[in-house]
Order: C-alpha cells, then sequence, then structure tokens
C-alpha cells in the first residue's frame, strides 16, 4: 500500500484517483482500492503471484 485516503472527502474531490495518476505519470502501476472495513480509498501496487510448476 502506498497511501490511504478516507471515504468522505468533498463533493468532487477524487484525492485517492489524483494520487495514484502521479504514480502512474512517474511509471509505477498504481491503483485505487476501497477498503471497506475501514471506509477508505487505499492506493496500491498489485503484486504478481508466481506460477506453481
Amino acid at each position: 500500500m502506498l497511501e490511504r485516503f478516507p471515504a468522505g472527502g468533498p463533493r468532487g474531490s477524487w484525492p485517492a484517483e489524483e494520487f495514484a495518476r502521479a504514480r502512474r505519470d512517474e511509471g509505477v502501476p498504481a491503483e485505487v482500492v476501497m477498503d471497506l472495513d475501514t471506509d477508505a480509498f487505499l492506493v496500491v501496487i498489485p503484486q504478481r503471484v508466481a506460477e506453481s510448476r
């Protein structure tokens, strides 16, 4: 997880999306996901799972 943003931001404000976009512009594959337990948006970097042989 790179950053956490509360879900109750001002109307029309998307701080998690803006943060993720800035990271993607830097070449980091950031995504925004919702953590329902804490009512927050998380900016994360997806991890690849190694295949079993």
